[in-house]
């Protein structure tokens, strides 16, 4: 659905993109994250056909950038940071407008079946700008929608709203996955690109890794059960000559031990540490977060120039 080979963006002699190469599935709720600064919202403005990239090629919903942008930009939406909705314009108004100007055949239809969907029928002939941020926020994505758009860019989509709001607009985000239509989303929430992204891109300025999160996580980190213990034995640790421990790290009362498969390995690491005089309280998985691996990652590479 969209393809990058080395897409490049400089701004004089500041490289803001550098060599990007992407794949993006149709049907997938794809994250884009990275530190403020990172390139994320130039990318965005690049694959929508909104910038000139200064080097490589993209592909977008089977249009060229550079060679039919005007057929991207039909079939792409876009959400931006700052919506700019006409605020003294109705809910409805605001909606018609944008219809029209997208050509979409039925405007009057289109608009009432997105405001329903929004649940926002009922504010229709308020103001936009008496509406809560959460609101504001599924009135821009609904905007972006009318066109039907195949590829839907969501640039910090919940960016500076409260906790309620921002939930709301998840909703929304989880509300529109469908086989049919891609998102990418770009944002510096990791909570919310672990619950929604079928896959994540790491990226400051260049791309670092692209994956399945949890697969990420399982790469970088292993899996590792903890296992907390009442007056462990001393020494207990090096008893744990098992074929499938990968490794072994005490931890005051905790046993933190690398595994392959937990899920098969757990039953028969517990009778071992039983039968050693273990006094065992519970078993756990740790569990590394998109945050943890996006701190270690990001971190380990050089900032933009």
């Amino acid at each position: 659905m969209i393809t990058a080979r080395k897409l490049t963006r400089r701004f004089g002699e500041v490289t803001a993109v550098d060599a990007l190469d992407l794949d993006v599935r149709r049907g997938e709720v794809f994250g884009f994250l990275g530190p403020n600064g990172a390139g994320k919202t130039t990318t965005v403005r690049m694959l929508a056909a909104l910038i000139a990239p200064t080097g490589g090629t993209a592909e977008v919903a089977g249009a060229r950038l550079g060679e039919q942008n005007r057929e991207i930009r039909q079939r792409v939406g876009v959400l931006t940071e700052t919506p700019g909705l006409y605020r003294r314009l109705s809910v409805r108004d605001n909606l018609l407008f944008f219809a029209r100007l997208h050509g979409v055949n039925d405007p009057a239809g289109q608009v009432e079946h997105y405001l329903k969907l929004f649940e926002l029928w009922d504010r229709r002939n308020s103001a936009a700008g008496s509406l809560s941020k959460g609101m504001r926020q599924k009135l821009a994505i609904a905007r972006a929608l009318l066109h039907e758009p195949e590829v839907l860019f969501l640039d910090e989509p919940t960016a500076s709203l409260d906790p309620e709001a921002a939930k709301t607009v998840r909703e929304t985000i989880e509300q529109l996955q469908s086989k049919e239509r891609t998102i990418f989303l770009c944002t510096h929430n990791l909570d919310e690109a672990d619950r929604l992204c079928d896959r994540v891109a790491l990226f400051n300025e260049r791309l670092i890794t692209v994956g399945d999160p949890r697969q990420l996580r399982e790469e970088m980190y292993g899996r590792r059960t903890v296992v907390h213990l009442a007056d462990p034995p001393a020494g207990i640790e090096g008893s744990l000559d098992l074929p499938f421990v990968k490794s072994v790290e005490r931890l005051d009362d905790k046993l933190i031990i690398g595994l392959e498969d937990p899920e098969r390995e757990n039953p028969i690491l517990v009778e071992r540490l039983v039968a050693l005089g273990a006094r065992i309280q519970y078993v756990n998985e740790l569990s590394m977060s998109l945050e943890d691996l996006y701190l270690d990652m990001i971190g380990g590479t050089d900032e933009p120039s």
